[in-house]
């Protein structure tokens, strides 16, 4: 999860887009915490903003996604309902049960109702700062989910080819040695936003799935070490529990992708702090790749 945009207008709009679709889908926003405080699970840059709602049928979660209408559609706009269709029940996330879409003017929203997960995000952003307490069933939960997610069959992609061959020379530079290969080894698919504010436990779940697709073999454990590197146990736990995924050809060629793209990231500013650390692995990486 992300703060609230800095444009107060950018918030103020998605709030009432969010109570439009509580009306919309018959719905009422949870009550306040103790604390008087509402909560809000906003998107990158306000462009989603979620909440707790409860329903006829019981406690729910409600989405609300904006989109400009010259730039509605596209891979995380269907994201959740290709999920819901193709990835199999056995992977562990909320299931979406109802959806709206609605346009005002040149702004597009989409609604989307999903079970509320009782579980709680063992970060509120996607960067780890301190480590988890997550019992032994839920690691070996993350790795069954990530198995049957990595053969679900689907056109659907997370990162594109043109992309690594384009960003990866440019990022990754600072690595001495041949030129960095941008192919990767083998593809399957992946969640593609793999994160510590995307999980829940300790009953395992995976939260937001509009940018899942075909991703380099190893994507997802190699996005969840990349952000686990501000705590150096559990990104070893990591490393650990994940080793099939990460420690082989696949999976090292994968943490490269990954730090090229957070690289990219913490250039507009995004998880800034995690920049020597990204190095300093693609550094280890590339060592155990070439054998230098």
């Amino acid at each position: 999860m992300f703060s609230a945009p800095d444009d107060p207008g950018t918030a103020a709009r998605m709030r009432a887009a969010h109570a439009a679709a509580c009306d919309a889908l018959g719905v009422l926003p949870a009550s306040p915490t103790c604390s008087g405080v509402v909560r809000e699970a906003w998107g990158w840059r306000g462009r989603t903003l979620g909440g707790p709602v409860t329903g006829t049928h019981g406690p729910a979660w409600l989405r609300v996604a904006h989109s400009t209408v010259d730039k509605v559609g596209g891979r995380l706009w269907t994201g959740p309902e290709d999920a819901e269709r193709l990835v199999p029940d056995s992977v562990p996330r909320p299931r979406l049960r109802r959806v709206r879409q609605w346009s005002e003017r040149d702004d597009v929203y989409k609604a989307e109702l999903y079970d509320r997960v009782m579980g709680v995000t063992p970060s509120p952003g996607p960067m780890l700062t301190c480590a988890p307490s997550l019992p032994t069933a839920w690691w070996s939960g993350l790795r069954e989910a990530l198995d049957l997610l990595s053969v679900v069959r689907t056109e659907r992609t997370a990162v594109r080819q043109a992309y690594l061959d384009r960003a990866m020379p440019k990022y990754l530079g600072f690595l001495v040695g041949d030129p960095v290969c941008t192919t990767p080894p083998a593809w399957s698919t992946a969640h593609g936003d793999l994160h510590w504010a995307n999980l829940v436990g300790p009953d395992i779940g995976i939260l937001d799935w509009e940018g899942w697709g075909a991703a380099p073999a190893g994507y997802d454990a190699a996005l969840l070490h990349a952000y686990s590197l501000a705590v150096p146990e559990t990104a070893r736990r990591v490393r650990e529990e994940l080793a099939p995924e990460l420690d082989c050809d696949a999976g090292r060629f994968a943490e490269l992708v990954v730090v090229t793209e957070l690289l990219q990231s913490a250039e507009r500013g995004d998880n800034t702090v995690l920049v020597p650390a990204l190095k300093q692995r693609a550094t280890e990486v590339w060592r155990a790749i070439t054998g230098a």
